[in-house]
């Protein structure tokens, strides 16, 4: 049951979208009544500006280009091969040459975006950044401090000394739920984050605060003082900084197209064809994500959504619990917030329903929710889950998972470091599952049980040997032929096992139905294992009482005959079991068969049983008689024909789900 998350490519600026509050404060002013607003809005004491529409825009595209951690890289010019001294003088810095590095992309779309409205980011390090105005003016900003982005923040902030006019500002940019409590009272910031999301936008909320010299001076001696404490240091310093985090001024909201990947509608088809349950756990907003499980086509658009109210309680649990059970065949929306309620009073209930869902978006979800979804849903389910990302915040999910796959993309490379496999397009997935990882526990499931009939088989001769002379201590084959029975004789076809397939790789992708039949156990289970030990003891012995009955005068016939029987017995069990021949197989086959053969020439004295004390010799003679012959072949015959046989009857009265396509 494979969990799925950030199956997405953002776009770059040309699909960015940003709303400045201008508009809807120009509509405010003119047609709505002032006193009918709540009283929050005129706290404030200090008297406000009216700014004009182009000092709004101005402000707001300012904030987007110093708030973020953006920073432009240079190339070297081409043909120098300076210096590190020279490094800096050997830079071309004009605009064609600068790329920008982030630890987002959405960063980077928006300093794009930026760039194509005039303000441009041209340099940046530790302590200054520099933006160049259409005019070719430089500004130069001092940062003073830098707040990054946390999963539980939600947020980024920064405090710039503008170097020209040395005023003090502190910018903040983050998610509505974490910024709508922070910025001052407005009445359209909700409807517009709800109509961007609704359109599959990722949306941010920038603001502002101006401080003071005095007030930044306070706030930098409060926050050293925090960051020098020894207990609970990261609480204080998030005290300190929520002090900054009130009344800010609310500058404009971004929206950030992310667009799908090159045929992630086909693979998501294909993964549900073939029989594996679809989960997508994203950190976007309910309508954000329910927008791209439509796109997408992970929930159909005429497809029923129950979208799990809000609930903070056990009693509001237990109510949606009961409206959610009532429906049928359709895909759940929920946030994290109630699921992790769900969860805390009825996790086996839950669990349950959303399992049998036909498609399950889990938004607004932290890192640490999505590693315990994954880890739920191995308890309750005893499936395996396989956990896809692109992102550092998919690293936790991924390892929880008993399969991580990470993309490799402009999220970075945390994702793909983490993972068990590394992709670069998520169209790859179905590749690796259909092809690669049905051959994989095929070819494994073959190879596991052929070395346990190997040396079963040879047990149960040994076995049989020693009953029938009374348990002697004495050992069938001597020295040599056990390691080679276990190398060169037998080794090379059974690993050759590796290179079977049952049908081509692009009969696997066009009927993904065959990876169904994987998830019922059947390539190797209990059942399988019981059967391969019937085999092996019939084999086994078959091969020693066939060599006892048919051996003549000398007893030391009977060790050529059945180990000479138990190569070839080997060598057509392989045979049986290989169901598309390839040149490596047959190399394998005969090469083997070779090596036993010219191994008789001087490995005649290992034929003996206890050569020793009983001085015995194999008869190079004996071995190439018509007697020899027919005793080794009939005794094959006997251990290998029934099974041909009830292979064939198998295959025609019950032909597997890939037989009709091998045809």
């Amino acid at each position: 049951m494979p969990v799925i998350s950030a199956t997405r490519e953002p776009l770059c600026s040309v699909s960015l979208l940003t709303w400045c509050p201008v508009l809807k404060v120009h509509s405010q002013a003119s047609g709505h009544n002032p006193s009918s607003a709540p009283l929050r809005r005129s706290q404030s004491s200090t008297p406000k500006v009216k700014k004009s529409v182009s000092s709004r825009i101005h402000e707001a595209v300012k904030a987007i280009a110093l708030c973020h951690n953006v920073t432009p890289v240079y190339e070297a010019r081409a043909g120098v091969t300076g210096e590190t001294e020279f490094a800096e003088a050997d830079q071309d810095f004009s605009d064609e040459n600068r790329t920008y590095q982030a630890s987002s992309p959405d960063e980077v779309a928006l300093v794009r975006w930026t760039e194509s409205v005039g303000l441009t980011l041209v340099s940046r390090d530790l302590a200054s950044m520099q933006l160049k105005t259409p005019s070719g003016q430089v500004l130069t900003y001092c940062i003073l401090q830098m707040f990054p982005f946390t999963s539980e923040s939600k947020r980024m902030g920064i405090i710039v000394r503008d170097e020209s006019t040395a005023e003090i500002t502190f910018y903040m940019k983050g998610a509505d739920v974490a910024m709508s409590t922070i910025v001052q009272y407005n009445d359209w910031l909700e409807e517009e984050c709800g109509n961007m999301a609704r359109e599959g936008l990722r949306t941010l909320v920038v603001a502002k605060r101006t401080l003071t010299e005095e007030q930044y001076q306070d706030f930098e001696s409060r926050y050293s003082q925090a960051k020098l404490s020894i207990h609970d240091r990261t609480l204080k310093v998030a005290a300190v900084v929520e002090s900054l985090e009130r009344e800010m001024e609310l500058l404009c909201l971004t929206g950030v197209e992310d667009q799908l990947q090159a045929d992630v509608r086909p693979t998501l088809e294909m993964l549900r064809n073939a029989g594996i349950k679809i989960w997508m756990l994203t950190g976007d907003k309910l309508e954000t994500a329910t927008c791209i499980a439509k796109s997408s086509h992970l929930v159909s658009r005429t497809q029923d959504i129950h979208i799990f109210r809000p609930v903070t309680n056990r009693g509001e649990a237990h109510l949606e619990l009961n409206a959610f059970r009532r429906k049928h065949d359709c895909a759940l929306v929920i946030s994290g917030d109630s699921l992790e309620v769900c969860l805390r009073y009825y996790e086996h209930e839950l669990v349950e329903l959303a399992c049998q869902c036909p498609a399950v978006v889990c938004c607004r979800c932290s890192p640490t929710q999505k590693a315990h979804i994954v880890t739920l849903l191995r308890q309750h389910t005893r499936k395996r889950t396989c956990a896809i990302g692109d992102g550092g915040n998919d690293v936790s999910m991924i390892q929880a998972a008993d399969c991580g796959i990470g993309i490799e993309g402009k999220e970075g490379k945390q994702a793909s470091l983490a993972a068990d496999f590394s992709i670069t397009q998520f169209r790859h997935i179905g590749r690796l599952l259909m092809v690669h990882g049905r051959n994989s526990y095929k070819r494994s499931a073959a190879l596991g049980q052929f070395v346990m009939h190997r040396g079963l088989i040879i047990s149960t001769m040994q076995a049989v040997f020693s009953s029938v002379f009374y348990f002697a201590s004495v050992p069938l084959y001597q020295g040599f032929l056990m390691v080679g029975y276990a190398t060169i004789y037998t080794m090379f076809p059974v690993f050759s096992l590796v290179l079977d397939q049952d049908v081509k790789p692009e009969m696997a992708i066009l009927y993904p139905e065959l990876y169904k039949d994987l998830t019922k156990g059947r390539s190797l289970s209990f059942k399988t294992f019981l059967i391969w030990v019937l085999i092996s003891i019939y084999q086994g012995g078959i091969l020693m009482y066939g060599a006892l009955v048919l051996f003549e005068a000398e007893f030391v016939h009977v060790v050529a005959i059945s180990f000479t029987a138990l190569i070839l017995t080997e060598l057509l069990m392989v045979a049986l079991t290989v169901r598309t021949w390839h040149w490596l197989m047959v190399v394998a086959e005969f090469l083997s068969l070779g090596c036993y053969v010219a191994s008789l020439a001087f490995l005649n004295e290992y034929f003996g049983i206890g050569r020793v004390s009983f001085g015995a010799f194999l008869d190079v003679a004996f071995i190439t008689t018509v007697t020899f012959l027919w005793k080794v072949s009939a005794i094959t015959v006997v251990s290998c024909l029934p099974l041909y046989v009830l292979k064939y009857l198998k295959r025609k009265l019950s032909p597997p789900s890939y037989s009709k396509l091998s045809s």
